[in-house]
């Protein structure tokens, strides 16, 4: 089946090319993206910014899109979009695309840096009711934090995340790895990144803990630290 139309801003520059993968129901006007965006035109890196299918600027239902849709997103750019190595920034679900992809295209991966990663979210992010509710229901709606309109959930979503898990055995991906995480995160238990860790296979892989950050980690100070997070992993590729 045909893929929705991408949009996507590409910053052309000397690789890697930094691509940045929002988090669930997000788009690239993010203020992560857009200091990625910023930094990259300062000092002539590639980037590369963009919507998955049904979001922000990009063709397609929103409640007709898998997490499967969005992996397949972020390859067809990489295969079709740039040239060269990728430095993949993940934020959230983000994060966990950020690692099917560079599993699905190690010879281009060359780096990875995660903000808040979420991988398997839609097993431990889900009660056992709301899971049933899915089940049931095939849609769930859940109150938003950063937004008025709810978070909504597809069974079809829930499922393709399920058949992605990872974190259940080592995970074959050897690129230099910076996590960055809010030890006030309210949204992903910050614990859960130091054991994803301990799965990435590559021996170059640091946590880097905000204490008093929470999910988005969009300050100042937490922007100056994600692109030096950026630059030690593009350093090291």
């Amino acid at each position: 089946m045909t893929r929705p139309r991408l949009a996507f801003r590409h910053t052309p520059g000397r690789a890697p090319t930094v691509m940045f993968l929002p988090g669930y129901a997000s788009d690239m006007s993010g203020a992560k993206a857009l200091a990625l965006e910023a930094w990259a035109a300062r000092t002539g890196q590639a980037c590369l910014r963009f919507d998955y299918g049904g979001c922000g600027e990009s063709e397609g239902v929103f409640e007709e899109q898998t997490l499967a849709d969005w992996r397949d997103d972020a390859l067809a750019l990489i295969d079709e979009g740039v040239e060269g190595p990728v430095v993949l920034v993940g934020s959230s679900m983000g994060g966990w695309l950020m690692l099917l992809v560079a599993r699905a295209r190690p010879e281009r991966v060359v780096g990875m840096v995660g903000v808040a990663p979420a991988p398997d979210f839609t097993d431990w992010g889900f009660t056992t009711e709301e899971k049933l509710h899915l089940l049931q229901h095939g849609r769930l709606e859940r109150a938003n934090p950063y937004g008025p309109a709810p978070t909504v959930t597809t069974r079809a979503f829930w499922s393709s995340g399920e058949a992605n898990r990872l974190m259940y055995g080592p995970i074959e991906i050897d690129a230099p790895t910076r996590l960055l995480h809010g030890m006030r995160d309210a949204d992903v238990p910050w614990h859960r990144t130091g054991r994803l860790a301990e799965l990435i296979r590559s021996a170059d892989v640091q946590c880097w803990l905000v204490k008093d950050g929470d999910h988005r980690l969009s300050r100042a100070p937490d922007l100056a630290l994600l692109v030096r997070a950026v630059e030690e992993v593009i350093a090291a590729a």
